[in-house]
């Protein structure tokens, strides 16, 4: 494809993104977090401690395969990665500081829909005759609304393939591992060989091959190789990347107030440092909705609640509590938006490094880092390089189980389909660091708001069952806490 063929290529997916992520799925996925929020009584902030106790402690005597700790891992595995740092990044660039603040709006409300999908993951799955449990929102679907929403059922498992392979799961992930490995090792692009009509260092190169080779290595093992990893590396690198954040922000903290009202004006399309976005996006009204579009759909693409693929690992854990899950579960979006991305977004801000047009993705989050932490800047640069390759290794891993277990359910468990599927995955990840970060991104939107459609209606159908059983749960356990 020549140049102008790629630049058409990407005008068309920036048109398909803009109608897929427009106003009213936006709309639909709040409302859906603010309904269920009400459904189960906001439940995020009063039992916010038993969710974290819970994470930690695991359910003896529970069917599934891995631990309630390992299928979290495992679901972390997957939102940890490219959207705690690239992401917001990339959310920051487009919509402004404000774009944080809707990321955390929709945070606080997805807690509620990540809830509902850890209980219903538990309360509808399945075991096959081999054992195996097999549950997620093509089970909860099927199961919960019954054998004529299908149709559903396979249309959400063929967005879950189609995001595992094409979305968050490859390109993404070890895009985001080559530039921020190319940003350390070779930014000046020295080291360079001519491909696919643009020049490519030798380290995006090798790093693809690498993490190729280590990608294939672990999901020949299934499930409990992918849990067993992301138990170690996940913590790991969640604990020092938080470090590292929080280092910067006290080294910082007399910008932060600053930094506070920057995000919130932004968030209404005010703010000294936004008047190219306001531009761009057709005065305040338009820098208000570019602020909360790439807020709300980086923000998804970071935690997944609402996408329906945590309640595929959670529907795993080895447990017969489904309140005890969703709470498990819940945490997930915790960590993963409200603690991590929050640190990142403040960073950036503190920084001012979003407002510069000449750094994308990485490089953004690089500069702030560089910035703000009392290290010399390769050291901080690299700390952030070796977060990033983790987080986005551990989240290739446990899309690969996602978009396999989405396969399984549309090929009727055919296990040759999926072992060559497997394959197709790895060359996914292959190919990913040559693909460009623009184009990278739309994709992911792309499918992101597609899987997430049919997974919400289900969660809105089935909110009642949520309700009543929640309810039920804690009366019975303030009584026996009496």
């Amino acid at each position: 494809m020549t140049g102008e063929g790629f630049k058409t290529f990407g005008e068309i997916l920036k048109q398909i993104d803009g109608f897929v992520w427009g106003v009213p799925l936006i709309v639909l996925i709040i409302l859906t977090g603010i309904y269920l929020t009400i459904r189960v009584r906001g439940l995020q902030v009063r039992h916010l401690g038993k969710a974290l106790k819970f994470m930690v402690k695991n359910e003896e005597g529970g069917e599934g395969e891995v631990t309630s700790f390992g299928a979290l891992c495992t679901a972390l595995s997957a939102t940890i990665g490219t959207g705690n740092i690239v992401g917001v990044a990339t959310a920051l660039a487009a919509g402004g500081p404000g774009a944080l603040f809707w990321m955390i709006v929709a945070a606080f409300f997805g807690m509620a829909t990540k809830y509902t999908e850890g209980f219903l993951a538990i309360k509808y799955r399945t075991i096959d005759e081999e054992g195996h449990v097999l549950g997620g929102p093509f089970y909860y679907i099927e199961n919960g609304m019954g054998k004529k929403w299908k149709w559903l059922a396979k249309i959400f498992a063929f967005f879950g393939v189609c995001v595992g392979l094409m979305g968050i799961g490859t390109f993404t992930q070890v895009n985001g591992i080559a530039s921020a490995v190319t940003n350390f090792f070779d930014p000046n692009t020295s080291w360079a060989i001519h491909l696919f009509g643009r020049d490519i260092s030798w380290v995006v190169v090798i790093a693809g091959l690498i993490v190729t080779v280590c990608t294939a290595l672990v999901i020949i093992g299934g499930i409990k190789r992918i849990a067993n990893v992301s138990q170690v590396v996940v913590p790991f690198m969640a604990v020092l990347y938080v470090v590292f954040a929080v280092l910067l922000l006290l080294c910082n903290v007399t910008k932060i107030p600053d930094a506070i009202v920057q995000i919130v004006q932004g968030a209404f399309g005010y703010g000294d440092g936004i008047q190219g976005i306001r531009a761009v996006a057709g005065g305040v009204l338009g820098a208000m909705m570019a602020a909360m579009q790439n807020g709300v759909a980086k923000g998804i693409f970071s935690n997944e609640a609402g996408l329906g693929s945590a309640p595929i690992a959670a529907a795993a854990a080895k447990t017969k509590d489904t309140v005890r899950q969703g709470l498990v579960s819940m945490t997930g979006t915790f960590i993963d938006t409200i603690v991590i991305c929050t640190m990142t977004g403040l960073a950036i801000v503190i920084a001012g490094s979003w407002a510069n047009p000449d750094l994308k993705g990485v490089a953004i989050t690089t500069v702030a880092f560089q910035s703000g932490l009392p290290f010399p800047s390769v050291v901080s640069s690299f700390v952030l390089m070796i977060c990033l390759a983790f987080f986005a290794f551990t989240t290739i891993l446990g899309w690969d189980y996602y978009s396999e277990r989405c396969l399984e359910y549309l090929s009727n468990r055919n296990k040759t389909v999926v072992k060559v599927y497997r394959w197709i995955y790895v060359l996914a990840v292959f190919i990913g660091p040559y693909l460009t970060v623009a184009a990278v991104w739309t994709i992911a939107d792309i499918f992101n708001g597609l899987m997430a459609i049919p997974n919400v209606i289900a969660l809105i159908a089935l909110s009642g069952v949520v309700a009543k059983e929640t309810r039920d749960y804690f009366k019975e356990f303030d009584r026996l806490s009496k």
